[in-house]
């Protein structure tokens, strides 16, 4: 089976992993972090252009640690779009307040402007756009609606690392972003997370939240947990990271050649609007009889999946809370939607395969 993402690994890895080993320091308690943390932070940062990146120990903890940091908890609502991984309707949760489910637009899968505006109260207090499949949301439409009405904006760029929106990497827009490093990202430390900021007091909240409180002194300012990242994962994120350019062109490679090979073939292929560059985390087409086709390809020996088939709002859980929500736009995506592999790993043989299995699986 062509595995619909796969983490890419060497003997870089393995040799910054021995040395930490070596060196006895696996963990550091400390407000700033371990040496290998502090490394990973300053190359990030400078990847995506802001003054601070903090490290945590996943994309759920920076998407936890973010709504912290800005005071939002009970009494407050948080817009968010239902079509993404649970875990952002979940973080919001654990910080009490109130998630606001948002339709999506269907040529960018992202949260729809429009209906954002429309969904804003006097209680809203954030909003989290979603990267979804590594593909930049309508960020200058996200920043004029936050703006007009005083919205803090956190970005969830757990699948976008390496996206650009006019030119500029997605995380760094809102007040913050949110990274993941999960085996099946773009680049990986096992589990992992991180928050970019441009605001020196955010990152200092955020150094003392992923600490129990304590800051630089020593002292519990504030309520805090341990969301730290240890130094075997930010040495194998720091090798990950000299080689994030080079998977990103891989899979920008990968993702032209599907389009090539798939053009006019019957489904809806993705593309990027004016000014949106994609990472390719996801190559995600549109069909009919979806649930058929996924059957096919996976006789086929291609690893497709879908990203995702229950909207969040149809889990019971968030059912029993919100009652009916109706999202037009991200139900039919839901039942529409399929992921085909594009990781850098891919062969030409298999992407060959891939295409044809495709063509095969939708001509019946």
């Amino acid at each position: 089976m062509i595995p619909i993402n796969r983490p890419i690994l060497d003997k870089k890895e393995e040799e910054a992993v021995l040395n930490t080993l070596r060196s006895g320091e696996l963990t550091n308690p400390t407000y700033q972090g371990g040496k290998n943390v502090a490394f990973a932070e300053r190359a990030l940062a400078e990847y995506l252009g802001v003054k601070h990146v903090v490290l945590v120990n996943s994309g759920t903890a920076a998407l936890q640690a973010a709504l912290l940091a800005l005071d939002i908890g009970e009494g407050d609502e948080v817009l968010l779009p239902s079509f993404t991984f649970v875990a952002t309707a979940n973080a919001v949760l654990s910080v009490n307040a109130k998630p606001i489910f948002v339709d999506i637009r269907l040529d960018d899968y992202c949260i729809d402007p429009e209906d954002l505006e429309r969904k804003i109260t006097k209680r809203c207090k954030a909003v989290i756009p979603v990267h979804l499949y590594g593909y930049p949301a309508n960020m200058q439409r996200i920043l004029e609606v936050a703006s007009k009405h005083n919205l803090f904006i956190i970005e969830d760029a757990a699948q976008s690392l390496g996206a650009t929106y006019r030119s500029k990497q997605t995380g760094s827009f809102g007040d913050l972003g949110c990274f993941s490093f999960y085996p099946s990202k773009v680049i990986t430390c096992g589990e992992g997370g991180a928050v970019a900021t441009n605001s020196d007091e955010l990152a200092n909240r955020l150094r003392m939240l992923r600490n129990h409180g304590f800051d630089a002194g020593g002292l519990v300012k504030r309520m805090g947990l341990n969301l730290r990242l240890n130094e075997v994962s930010a040495a194998i994120l720091s090798s990950q990271l000299k080689k994030l350019n080079y998977f990103l062109e891989q899979r920008r490679k990968n993702a032209e050649e599907l389009s090539r090979m798939l053009d006019g073939c019957g489904a809806v292929l993705p593309s990027e609007l004016e000014g949106r560059r994609s990472n390719w985390y996801l190559y995600t087409i549109r069909v009919m009889s979806r649930d058929k086709v996924l059957e096919r390809l996976h006789k086929s020996e291609v690893g497709a999946a879908i990203y995702y088939k229950t909207p969040i709002h149809l889990y019971p859980h968030y059912h029993s809370l919100l009652g009916d929500v109706k999202l037009p736009n991200t139900e039919q995506a839901a039942a529409e939607v399929l992921s085909l592999p594009v990781h850098p790993a891919l062969t030409k043989a298999e992407l060959r395969h891939i295409a044809a299995a495709v063509k095969s699986a939708l001509s019946k």
